[in-house]
């Protein structure tokens, strides 16, 4: 939970810069992507299905009467409901659509089980709230980063925006991932899906800020740090030449096994040119460095601003991740990544392992309980977005 009580306790921007760009030399322990053997989804027959209509607009938050407890204790599917969830719809930029079946293959059921969990310290005793207009736990812990040489530097230059005024994060050469929610509402494709545009953040005219700012001024510069002079920036947009949407959205999302599969991902016309980041199969929120997790966003309440925010994972089912990562609408799609040692690589490795789905709140006995949730990236879900990004199964048998 990204609350802080006092302006002592935010990072100055030295200190800041030093948790994300931290190199591997100033590391003092070494939490390890640990690579299994992921299953394989395989399209099988695809089939033209209607127009979309496009008609309502895309709703920015999610909300389900479904807590963290009612989808821990859900019913395991079976390998019918899990290729029935898995199948996918394809909107091409021409306006066709398609629906492609899967088959699953070498997965096991039975780890398919919602790992145990527990509250962060920081969350016990914490678990009631009044419901809130903003998605803002205590003093807001988000940091605007600002200037060209940050904003186009790895791993910010991974984020983008929307044009249906979302976030997406790069994960291949012309692939960004999304919240699903981003382009479908559960019953048809919104508005400006079929001409989905991608914008990149790009330097505009020079300008004199600071390197990062927190919206309430409580980033404490260093000594010696004064204005350093940076762009105001602009976005360059490119068109999403096709969207893949699972089903399990758009058939669960009356009864809340959607909000498991708030993900998709989209295909751009042209390479955008910029390192992307690579997937991970989301680990337990227990061997997380510092349990913490990562993402920026376009939030909007700071428009035309890169957001970036961390804070402590909290609960966990075997398909959503909840934290209070300070957030507002327009954050929504947002790569959720971590940071940890690959072993056979050497070397540290940043990887998204789920999506920032959005603020989620249930009334249980008169109180609202508040959340913001995040789709862990599963070892399903990895043979799935992989196999859209790659073309075929061999080159994603490891997550």
């Amino acid at each position: 939970m990204c609350s802080h009580t006092g302006t002592s306790r935010f990072p100055s921007i030295h200190i800041l810069l030093f948790l994300v760009m931290l190199p591997a030399a100033f590391s003092f322990s070494r939490p390890q992507w640990i690579l299994q053997r992921v299953p394989v989804v395989l399209p099988q027959q695809s089939e033209s299905r209607p127009a979309p209509r496009f008609l309502s607009q895309a709703r920015l938050n999610v909300s389900s009467a479904c807590d963290p407890e009612c989808h821990k204790t859900a019913p395991l599917p079976s390998y019918w409901d899990l290729e029935q969830f898995l199948a996918y719809e394809t909107l091409h930029s021409d306006g066709r659509l398609t629906e492609t079946a899967v088959g699953l293959y070498g997965y096991n059921l039975a780890s398919n089980k919602s790992p145990a969990y527990s509250l962060a310290p920081s969350e016990k005793g914490q678990r009631s709230h009044t419901r809130r207009k903003r998605q803002i736990f205590g003093h807001d812990g988000r940091y605007s980063i600002a200037g060209h040489n940050f904003v186009l530097k790895y791993p910010f230059s991974v984020a983008v925006k929307l044009s249906t005024g979302c976030s997406g994060t790069l994960v291949g050469d012309r692939h960004v991932l999304t919240a699903a929610h981003c382009v479908h509402d559960g019953k048809n494709y919104v508005k400006g899906a079929q001409k989905l545009r991608v914008g990149f953040l790009k330097a505009r005219q020079r300008d004199l800020r600071s390197p990062i700012s927190n919206l309430s001024n409580h980033v404490e510069s260093g000594p010696n740090v004064g204005p350093i002079v940076s762009e105001k920036m602009k976005f360059q947009w490119i068109r999403a030449k096709r969207t893949h949407v699972p089903k399990g959205w758009i058939k669960g999302n009356a009864n809340d096994i959607g909000m498991d599969y708030d993900y998709a991902l989209l295909e751009l016309k042209k390479a955008h040119k910029r390192r992307h980041m690579k997937l991970g199969v989301s680990p337990p929120s227990q061997r997380l460095p510092g349990r913490r997790v990562h993402f920026s966003g376009f939030d909007n309440d700071r428009p035309g601003q890169l957001v970036y925010r961390f804070c402590q994972a909290g609960e966990e089912t075997s398909d959503l991740l909840y934290q209070h990562c300070d957030a507002q609408p327009g954050a929504s799609g947002s790569g959720v990544y971590a940071r940890m040692w690959d072993g056979r690589r050497r070397r540290w490795e940043r990887k998204v392992i789920g999506v920032f789905s959005g603020h989620q709140w249930v009334e249980r006995q008169g109180a609202s309980q508040e959340f913001n949730v995040a789709v862990r990236i599963t070892p399903l879900k990895y043979a799935q977005i992989c196999y859209w990004i790659k073309g075929n199964f061999v080159d994603c048998r490891e997550g």
